[in-house]
C-alpha cells in the first residue's frame, strides 16, 4: 500500500480559488459589492459552477483597478510637463444653478370654487 497524503502534487500547482466572502473581508467592504462589481464585468474573476471565485493575481488586479494616484503639485513639476489628471470630477468646482419653483400641475382657476372628486 502505498503511502497516500491528503494533498498531492497536484494541490501544489493549482491556484488557490478565493470566494467573494474572502475577498470582501480583505478588502473592507461588502460580499455584495464584490459580486456585484463582478457582475458588472468591473473586475477580474472566475466562475465556476455559477459561482464567483477569485485568485491571488485577480486581487492585485482589483486593488490596482481602484487605486488613485496623488496629484502633484504644479511647483514640482519640471518645466513644460503637465501632470495627467485622472477623476478630475472629484477635484473640480462644483458649479452652482439657481434652483426654481415648478409650476404645479393641478391649479385650480382662482375664481372657480374647488371641486369634489
Amino acid at each position: 500500500m502505498g503511502n497516500r497524503g491528503r494533498h498531492s502534487a497536484a494541490d501544489e500547482t493549482l491556484p488557490h480559488l478565493y470566494r467573494p466572502c474572502e475577498i470582501a473581508e480583505a478588502l473592507g467592504c461588502s460580499e455584495w459589492w464584490v459580486k456585484e462589481q463582478a457582475r458588472q464585468r468591473r473586475i477580474p474573476f472566475t466562475r465556476v459552477g455559477g459561482a464567483y471565485r477569485f485568485t491571488v493575481e485577480h486581487f492585485a488586479e482589483i486593488i490596482r483597478a481602484f487605486e488613485e494616484r496623488p496629484l502633484q503639485s504644479r511647483e514640482s513639476e519640471p518645466q513644460g510637463t503637465v501632470a495627467p489628471r485622472l477623476h478630475q470630477s472629484h477635484h473640480a468646482v462644483p458649479m452652482t444653478v439657481p434652483l426654481r419653483a415648478k409650476r404645479p400641475r393641478r391649479v385650480s382657476p382662482p375664481d372657480s370654487p374647488p371641486t369634489v372628486a
